[in-house]
Order: C-alpha cells, then structure tokens, then sequence
C-alpha cells in the first residue's frame, strides 16, 4: 500500500489544477477517478475522500490558511497553499479515523520546518478558542463549530503537543535529510593554484575632533550701548517735563477759545438769511393741485390691452347673465353668504394679529429670560478662569521639569553623536567607493546610448534629404495653368440635373421674378388682413367705452354706500395671557435694571477706592521725593562747609542723585497711572 505522505501529494496535485470558475465538482471528481483506476481501492477512497472534503469545507480551511500566511507563514510559498489546507482538513475532520500515529506519519513525510510553523500555529489554544471560533461561527452555527469541531481540536492538542516538540527538536538539533534518488554525476572541485593570503592593511588614524571654543563672556553680558541709551532717554524724559512745567504754569492769555459777541451776532444773522432762502409754499398732502382735473385721462391701448379688457367685460356679461338665469330658475342670492363670510374672515384676522401679538410678548420675555441667565453665565466663566489659571501655572511648572529632563537627555545624545563621529571616517570612504563605481557604469550606460541615438539621427537625415529631393524634382516638372471655358456647354460630369452657366443664369431669372409677384401677393392679403383686424379693434374699443362709463357709475354707487355705512375700526382682543404676558415682561426688565444698577455701583465704588489709593500713594511718593532732596542738599551744605569736597564734584554728586531719584519717581507714577489706566 502507498504510503499517506504520497497520497496527500496527490490530493495536493489535483487541487492545484482544480479552478472554481471553469470546473464543475463532479465532473472534477470524475476525471480524477480515471486517473485513480490503477490504485487500490482503499487509496482511492481516501484521495477522494480528502479532496471532496477540502473543496467542500474550502471557505474553514481558507480561514486557517490566510491567517498562517499573514502572521506566522510569511515566509512559505504561495505555491504551497493547498499542502496546508489539506493538512488543516485531515487535522480537523480525519484525526480521529486516521489516529496519532498515522497522522505523525503523514506529517513527517512532509518537511519538518513547515509542519512545525504550521501545527504550532494551528494548535495553539489561544487561536483556536479565540479566532478560529469566531470566525467558523459567521460560517456556520456557534454551537455546532463548537461541539463538532472546536472541543475535538482542544481534546486532541495535549496529545499532539509532543509531536510539534519533536519536530522542534529534530529542527534544533539538525534534522536528517530526505533521501534523494541516486545521482549517477557527482562534481568534482577544479584543480587550481590557491591565492596568496593578502597583506592585512594598517588600520588609518580616526582623526579626533578638537575641542572647542568657549563661549565668550559677553554674550551674557547687556551691551555698553543699552546702558547709554538708557542713560540718553533718562536725560531727555527730565528735559520734556521741564518743559512742560514752564508751559503749564505759563499759559497763553490769547489761547481763548470763545467767540465774542459781535462774531455771535454775525453767526445767528448769517443762519437766518439761509432759513428765509428756504422757505417754500408748501401744500398739504391730502389736497390736490388746482390744475388737476377730475375727468379720466385718456390712455393709449395697444391690441393685447384691448382684447384682453374686451374679454374681461364679455366674462362679466356672461357672469350677470349665468346669476340672472340661477336667480330666474329659483337660486338664492349669495349675498347673505358673502357678508358672513366677510365677517368671519374679519373675525379670523383679530385673532391672528392678536396671536402675533401674544408670540412677540413671549419673545421679549424669552429675551429678557437669556440676558439674565447670560449675566449668570459670565460670572460662571469668571470662577472657571480662575481655576484655569490656577491648573494652567502647574501645568507651566511640569512642564519646566519636563524640558530640564529632556535637556539631559539631549545632552546625553550629543555625546554619543560625538563618540559616533570618531567611527565615521572608514564608512564614509567605502561609501565613496560603491558611488564611484556607480558613476562609472551610469557613464558606460550613457556613452551607448547616445551612439544609438546619433546613428538613428544620422539615419533620418538622410532619410530626410531624400524626401527633399524628390520634393524638388516634381516642382521643377512645368504645369499648364491655362483652360479655356465655353459657358453653353456642360461639365461633363455625368449627372442627373447637369446645365451649362448661361442656362443656370436663365432659370434664375425666372425663379426671380415668381418670387417677386409671391411677395406682391403676400403683401396684398396683409393689408387687408390689417384692415379687418383695425375694424374688430374699433369695435372692440367702443364696447369697453360702454363698459368703463358703467362700472364708473357702480363705483361711484359703492363709495357712497360704504361712506353712509362707515362704522368704527376694531382694536384688537385684549386676552387675559396677553395681559400676563405683559405683567412677566416689565418684571423681568426690573430685575435686569436692577442687576446692572448694582453692577454699575460695584464698579464705580471699585474704581473710586482705587482713584482713592493711587492719590494716596502718589501724594506720599511726592513727599518722599522732596525729603531726600532736601536731605541731599543738607549733606552737601555740610560737606562744602567742612571742605572736604569741592564745589564742582558737589555739584555732580547732586545732580546725579536727583536724576536718580526723579527716575525711580517717575517710574513709579507710570507704574500707578498704568494700573489706573488698567483698571
């Protein structure tokens, strides 16, 4: 009997050549059973059994095989896709026919570093009550992936385990090789010379980097010029409040803005005479221009104006006459109808208008409601931007230590860059080497191709000259330009409708004149057409003449009527939500007034304290101030008297210290006026 490793060989064949798309199963299967004739029968039992069993169970094996080949097979071949679905299926569904020792059998037939990836991969518990479940469960149903298939697989793993172990081993320890049919040619090695050991270079010196240059003092130091500069605009601070001191107590007396009365009787004069020019006869609104005239003024209709009212009269004629039939006939007058419907219309309006209203008092009230709850809002952010700040200062804090740490690490990666540095000499030459190397073969490719190109251009050229050649050649044949035409004769073309030029110019003529006494014709049946249409037209306009003198005299009918009938215009229905409504709205601006009134004191009363405070603080600076001149002046008094100092260091001295002074003075004024100005 074959053993199994060769029948799975065969089932491996065969599922290689078998394609879903071109190839029915039983047909398939069919063609295989020929082929299987010579084998026992239990063999063919079992190839056809293992391979109807794989295409039927395609989709679970595929599952297994395509995740083996993303995570643990990246390495195997594609080719060898079908040997470990075949190996899948004889795990999962013939494990318990074949038993262990049959299945090792088959598996050690096969290499053993693949079975090992394979089987490992594929009997891990993990995998298999994880995954593979799930992914067998969208197939089929959970509980029959599990109880047929899952629970055998877990039973059978313990008693696999030490198959995949020695197969671990075999690969760890050296396996022994498949044996090979006997090869009747074995090479032999050539007898040659063995080269001379070559001369082992001395190492080059890796240069070291020099140390490098201290960083000058004073690059930590503020420059000279700064320090004159601001010495410069101390100097010139103190000359512009000098003079603007003598300016203050110095005013102008001709700098007075106000206008004597003279120019203020000018001024008003001047306005009047403008207001006369622009007095107008003016005329109320309500009266007409004596030049107006009652009577209706004529307007110019055109035809589609004039149709179109002559068939709007003839509508209401035939609408008076319909009522008069309807009424003659026992109808009743819709008159009643019309006025209660009018009424009622009314009706619906006032409650409408007063529904707008009702919506436009909610919508004041909803306004006022979010003021309120705005003002709640802002004082809400306020709490919360201060607690921001808080967190946002130990979040800076954090983030100082973080940055202490990662400039030592950077520190720390500096030296190690340097220390690289030193190894980097002996890279950088073999480097030089493979680009030169590549340089001369890119040339060598270049100097080819460009004698291609300019054997292919040289080629062309000619090819070209040739073509010119020729050009020139049948220029230089003379043509005979001149012919000469006989206008009664035809072309000779051959065809149908075929006439010489002085026949054409003939029938042209005639055509001509047909065309022209058409025309005389079209135009005769416009004039009259014209006619007939200007006469409907008249008598259309004298009816609509008929018409307007008749509904002037029902107009004039119904204003008189509805002038005897005038009653009263109605207000709109006050309802009791409404007037609720109104009552919620005025209480809700009371609150809100009420709000930023007292807003308004707290910050007046603020500002007002800090006014308070900074006259203080300003008052007693200024006292301080004149103290310590006075101080300095006394020292130097003393001084000069005892004769320990002359009078010009004194003088010196003195200034230099009321510079000072009056610098620190003023910078603390601006400190005061701009936290006023802030505030």
């Amino acid at each position: 009997m074959t053993s199994h490793g060769k029948l799975v060989k065969e089932v491996v064949q065969l599922l290689d050549r078998f394609d879903p798309e071109n190839h029915c199963v039983e047909v398939f299967i069919e063609d295989a059973l020929k082929e299987l004739e010579n084998k026992d029968v239990s063999e063919e039992a079992f190839v056809l059994e293992v391979l109807s069993g794989c295409i039927e169970y395609k989709q679970l094996l595929d599952v297994v095989v395509d995740a083996f080949y993303a995570r643990s097979g990246k390495n195997c071949l594609a080719s060898e896709y079908n040997l470990y679905a075949v190996i899948c299926y004889l795990a999962t569904f013939k494990l318990e026919d074949l038993g262990l020792q049959q299945f090792s059998k088959i598996i050690r037939s096969q290499d053993i570093s693949k079975m090992y990836k394979f089987l490992s991969f594929f009997f891990d518990v993990i995998n298999l009550s994880t995954w593979i479940k799930d992914d067998w469960s969208q197939i089929y149903d959970a509980p029959y992936v599990v109880e047929n298939w899952i629970t055998p697989l877990l039973r059978w793993q313990p008693e696999v385990e030490p198959l995949i172990n020695q197969l671990h081993d075999k690969i760890t320890n050296g396996c022994s090789p498949k044996k090979m049919d006997k090869i009747w040619t074995e090479p032999q090695e050539f007898n040659l010379t063995k080269p001379k050991p070559r001369a082992i270079p001395l190492p080059e010196k890796i240069p070291l980097q020099g140390k490098h240059q201290q960083v000058p003092p004073s690059t930590y130091k503020p420059p000279k010029e700064q320090q004159l500069l601001d010495e410069m605009k101390l100097k010139n601070r103190q000359k512009a409040e000098t003079v603007l001191l003598e300016a203050n107590t110095g005013q102008f007396s001709c700098a007075n803005a106000e206008k004597s009365k003279r120019t203020k009787q000018v001024i008003s004069q001047i306005i009047k005479e403008k207001e006369l020019k622009l007095k107008f006869q003016c005329q109320p609104a309500n009266e007409m221009p004596a030049s107006y005239k009652a009577d209706n003024i004529p307007i110019r209709l055109n035809t589609t104006a004039i149709l179109r009212e002559g068939a709007l009269y003839n509508r209401r004629v035939e609408q008076e006459l319909r009522k008069i039939e309807k009424l003659v006939e026992g109808a009743r007058d819709p008159s009643e109808f019309m006025a209660w419907q009018r009424q009622m219309r009314e009706r619906d309006m006032e409650e409408k208008l007063a529904e707008v209203e009702r919506r436009r008092l909610e919508g004041r009230l909803s306004h006022e409601e979010a003021v309120l709850a705005r003002h709640k809002i802002i004082q809400e952010n306020k709490k919360k931007a201060t607690l921001k700040k808080e967190e946002t200062a130990g979040l800076m804090r954090r983030y100082a230590e973080k940055r202490l740490e990662e400039e030592k690490g950077m520190k720390e990666l500096v030296e190690q860059v340097v220390e690289g540095h030193k190894n980097a000499r002996q890279a950088k030459a073999k480097i030089l080497e493979c680009k030169q190397r590549i340089v001369q073969e890119v040339t060598e490719e270049s100097q080819e191709l460009l004698r291609q190109a300019l054997e292919k251009a040289e080629a062309e050229l000619i090819r070209k000259f040739e073509l010119i050649r020729q050009i020139r050649a049948i220029e230089s044949v003379p043509l005979i330009r001149h012919k000469f035409v006989d206008h009664t004769q035809i072309a000779g073309h051959a065809l149908l409708g075929e006439m010489s030029l002085v026949e054409l110019h003939e029938r042209l003529t005639l055509l001509k004149e047909a065309q022209r006494k058409e025309d005389e014709e079209k135009r005769d049946t416009i004039l009259r057409e014209k006619q007939t249409k200007e006469q409907f037209l008249l008598d259309h306009l004298n009816q609509i003449s008929l018409h307007r003198a008749a509904m002037g005299k029902a107009n004039m009918l119904k204003k008189e009527e509805k002038k005897a009938k005038s009653q009263s215009t109605k207000a709109f229905l006050k309802d009791e939500r409404l007037v609720e409504l109104q009552k919620k709205l005025e209480e809700k601006r009371q609150d809100r007034r009420q709000q930023s009134e007292s807003l308004k004191i707290k910050a007046g009363e603020d500002s007002a304290q800090r006014l308070r405070s900074w006259n203080t603080r300003k008052k007693s600076l200024e006292e301080h101030h004149w103290l310590e001149l006075e101080r300095n002046l006394e020292r130097q008094v003393q001084l000069l008297k005892h004769g320990s100092m002359s009078s010009e260091v004194a003088l010196k001295l003195a200034t230099c210290h009321a510079a000072s002074i009056g610098a620190s003075s003023l910078c603390n004024t601006h400190s005061l006026s701009g936290s006023k100005s802030a505030f």
